[in-house]
């Protein structure tokens, strides 16, 4: 952990210092450093070490130490026949032991021998390593597709901005040529009110668009664990066909890997519940010393003892228990069962719908990037035959409408190839 605290904060130094451009692979390296989600994740399978380490101790001797000291304000007493003492038979006297204070200090060892249960449980410990290390992954693959997803979003509407503030600044450019055409009085005024008001849409779009993209930069920011108040910028990814994809051989499903783990717990605890059957052998040894103190007589006398033993517990009957947790196992491991085959069919579903998208996305983003050429000609020609008084205000307005669609259409048609990428690279376990 402190190897990976330092390698962000050399991370992070250097992207303070040279204000470097963040890329997609340098934000998700840092997302895998710094986002707490991973972090908590990483956390849980070191945690998972330890109660590894600390159910190993279960097969260690244990010492203890017990330590009672007691006064007797009234000394028990005992009812013996009285003659025992030499009394007249049939009669009873009370007789009272010890004396008012007892120190009493015992020391003992306690080794398990058998126990079976303790076997199970750390291979259920080590089974469950298996699926906490899976669930890393699975988390893992999640915050690297928000990442990877935030990512694209934001170079959207960066490309969404830039064409709305070249649309505004055209637009101002016709406005003070129709204004001087309107001061010779060659246009009436109305004509420029219609580009005025688009004008107004346009920049309420660039507010819009200015806003969204501050609240996606500090998604990302808490993403790849930047304190929202820092500025970031991100490298230009160009809105072409390019693909995402790398090294699509090595497919995994994390997702079946747990299921997989989960049966395999599942198989251990049912054997775990068969050896609940089987008594449990302990040897123990003690050592005591008991200190008697008799203020008045001014008595005081240490007794030592010490035993070795063997303790053996075996449960003969447990009421049905035993047996009702084995009817609930078999359940849970057909459910598995059950849930392993759905999630199959679904990963693979998942899979060949994401690779439809990103054939339907990549035909359509290239026909987007067509019509934004075609659109712009025409907003060109358009705007041409507006100067020169042969086409209306109408027409250059509509012209401009029908480029700002060509262009929304090449921005969201590359968002969906990106994410239709993301989806099929988080379905085979494959985001780097």
């Amino acid at each position: 952990m402190k190897k990976q605290l330092l390698g962000f904060a050399l991370v992070l130094s250097g992207f303070s210092a040279t204000a470097q451009e963040l890329d997609l692979e340098t934000c998700l390296k840092m997302a895998d450093t710094a986002n707490l989600t991973i972090r908590n994740a990483r956390l849980d399978m070191a945690s998972n070490d330890k109660q590894i380490d600390a159910y190993m101790s279960a097969r260690l001797p244990k010492l203890t130490f017990t330590g009672d000291y007691k006064y007797n304000a009234i000394i028990p007493g005992q009812v013996v026949p009285a003659a025992f003492f030499g009394g007249t038979p049939g009669t009873y006297s009370t007789v009272q032991f010890g004396v008012p204070i007892n120190l009493s200090n015992t020391v003992q060892l306690t080794q398990i021998l058998y126990n079976p249960q303790v076997n199970y449980g750390l291979k259920a410990l080590e089974i469950n390593s298996k699926i906490i290390a899976t669930q890393h992954d699975l988390a893992v693959q999640e915050i690297k597709q928000q990442v990877a997803g935030t990512y694209f979003n934001l170079q959207a509407l960066s490309k969404q901005y830039d064409f709305v503030v070249g649309n505004i600044a055209s637009m101002d450019k016709l406005i003070l040529n129709m204004e001087a055409m309107e001061r010779e009085g060659l246009i009436v005024g109305t004509e420029v009110d219609k580009l005025r008001i688009n004008r107004l849409s346009l920049v309420n779009t660039r507010e819009t668009l200015k806003a969204s993209k501050e609240q996606l930069e500090n998604l990302l920011k808490i993403l790849i664990g930047l304190d929202t108040k820092q500025s970031i910028k991100l490298a230009s990814d160009t809105l072409v066909e390019k693909t995402i994809l790398v090294d699509e051989s090595s497919i995994t499903y994390p997702e079946l890997e747990l299921l997989e783990a989960q049966k395999q717990l599942n198989i251990e605890e049912r054997k775990g519940t068969n050896m609940a059957y089987l008594p449990n052998l302990s040897f123990y040894a003690a050592y005591n010393y008991n200190y008697n103190i008799k203020p008045s007589d001014d008595f005081r006398t240490g007794i030592e003892s010490a035993f070795l033993g063997l303790q053996l517990n075996w449960t003969l009957f447990d009421g049905l228990e035993k047996h009702n947790k084995q009817k609930v196992n078999a359940f849970n491991a057909e459910k598995i069962a059950n849930q392993q085959e759905l999630t199959k069919q679904q990963l693979e579903m998942v899979t060949n719908n994401a690779k439809k998208q990103i054939e339907i996305q990549t035909g359509s983003l290239a026909i987007s990037k067509e019509q934004l050429v075609l659109a712009e000609r025409v907003y060109k020609q358009t705007e041409a035959q507006f100067n020169q008084g042969t086409v209306s205000s109408n027409d250059l307005i509509t012209a401009d409408n029908s480029l700002q669609q060509a262009q929304t259409n090449v921005v969201a048609a590359y968002v969906q190839l990106r994410q239709a990428e993301l989806a099929y690279l988080k379905s085979i376990g494959n985001i780097k």
